[in-house]
């Protein structure tokens, strides 16, 4: 094997890694990228609670297998055993990484410097690494926010991350049903676990993030939404044009896009009602102008105003008006949500694709999410696309927030 497989690379493997399948997973992954493999020693944890520990030998034909196959198993936690500093190299252009940067993922990651493991700061999927200029400490950094000169961690070396599977051992329901999405789920056991959720959240100091599209207006559920803030059940709202002006909408004429949400039906020129909205809140400067004036008087974003709950609303292409506080450059909409990152501890989504998938982007592999969708295909998307700690429900959005709010009131 030695003659066939000449290049050769030892690699640790650590944490819950049987239980998690962690260890099968490694292996699987350099056999079907052509290596070979060889369990130099492994150490099983004497208790349930206690961790592993597994050295692999890593054999490949080529030094390009060998690399790919190293690069597959990074993901999964396995590190070189004899591991240096991580290799910086300083942009030489402003908005775009070195060739060969290091892309992240949103799992626990640590960055070694002058002999010692650094936390990355600010997780964040696709992104890359940027050291301070001391070599002190590490961060995210999206590529639109790189400038001349900064030290950008390139290549595996010195890089080693945690995935989930390995810190997580599935305790509960709501890690245990993070998964395959299907509509014959239990739904109230699972919104039993998400208020649980957010109660653990709330209670920790964390910061509760709600992301909302406008279908939760459409189908009744926004009183639902203003009474999970007045509940202290939301901290940060993200958001777009259409769930602001549609939620003002109906404190303004009872219709959302132009439908009354008492009688379900279309009101005499309700399709003007959404336009008239945002010309009034424009007139009148703003939201928060709209509440001062007493004009605004109850929704979503009149509880915001009154708890000073921060909302990001973002723009779209097709984005009426839009309304004052819209942030209409998709970069600069990216960097206020980012800024409200930090202490979320839980993620709650509803009805939103896209909204959902960019946030979802941006949050490290630690915060619990929940996805509500009537469309299973929301939360399948966001799952494929890295946000692996997703619960997803599938649901109209007001019957799951009204029983969401009725478990939260138990409490």
């Amino acid at each position: 094997m030695a003659e066939k497989f000449p290049f050769v690379e030892q690699v640790v493997l650590a944490g819950h890694i049987i239980d998690s399948l962690l260890l099968s997973k490694v292996v699987d992954a350099i056999l079907v990228r052509g290596g070979q493999y060889n369990i130099d020693s492994l150490k099983l944890g004497d208790r349930s609670d206690d961790p592993s520990e597994a050295v692999i030998e890593v054999r490949a034909e080529s030094p390009a297998r060998l690399d790919t196959i190293l690069a597959e198993i990074h993901s999964h936690g396995a590190v070189p055993v004899h591991a240096g500093d991580a290799r910086l190299a300083p942009a030489d252009m402003a908005g775009a990484f070195p060739d060969g940067f290091y892309c992240t993922a949103n799992f626990r990651t640590q960055v070694r410097l002058h002999g010692e493991w650094v936390e990355v700061e600010d997780q964040e999927m696709d992104c890359g690494l940027l050291a301070d200029p001391e070599g002190l400490a590490v961060r995210c950094v999206p590529m639109t926010g790189v400038q001349v000169g900064d030290a950008i961690v390139v290549g595996r070396g010195g890089v080693r991350v945690f995935p989930p599977e390995a810190e997580s051992r599935k305790r509960n329901l709501f890690e245990f049903m993070a998964g395959p999405v299907s509509s014959e789920r239990p739904k109230g056991v699972t919104v039993r676990e998400i208020a649980k959720a957010m109660q653990h959240a709330k209670a920790a100091g964390e910061k509760i993030l709600a992301v909302l599209g406008p279908a939760v207006v459409h189908t009744g559920g926004g009183e639902h939404v203003a009474e999970l803030v007045r509940r202290g059940y939301v901290q940060v709202i993200f958001a777009g044009n259409a769930f602001a002006t549609h939620d003002i909408e109906q404190a303004f004429y009872g219709t959302s896009l132009g439908v009354s949400l008492d009688h379900g039906l279309p009101t005499d020129e309700g399709h003007e009602h959404h336009l008239r909205t945002i010309n009034t809140i424009r007139r009148l400067g703003g939201i928060s102008q709209a509440v001062a004036a007493g004009k605004l008087t109850s929704g979503v974003m009149f509880e915001c105003v009154q708890r000073d709950i921060p909302t990001v609303l973002c723009g779209s292409i097709r984005d009426d008006g839009p309304l004052p506080e819209v942030i209409t450059d998709a970069l600069e909409a990216q960097a206020a949500m980012r800024l409200h990152v930090p202490g979320v501890g839980f993620c709650l989504m509803v009805a939103t694709t896209l909204h959902s998938i960019a946030v979802g982007n941006l949050l490290p592999a630690w915060v619990k999410v929940a996805c509500v969708d009537i469309s299973p295909a929301t939360v399948t998307k966001l799952m494929d696309r890295g946000t692996t700690q997703t619960v997803g429900i599938v649901s109209d959005a007001e019957p799951f927030l009204r029983a969401l709010v009725a478990e939260l009131a138990k409490a």
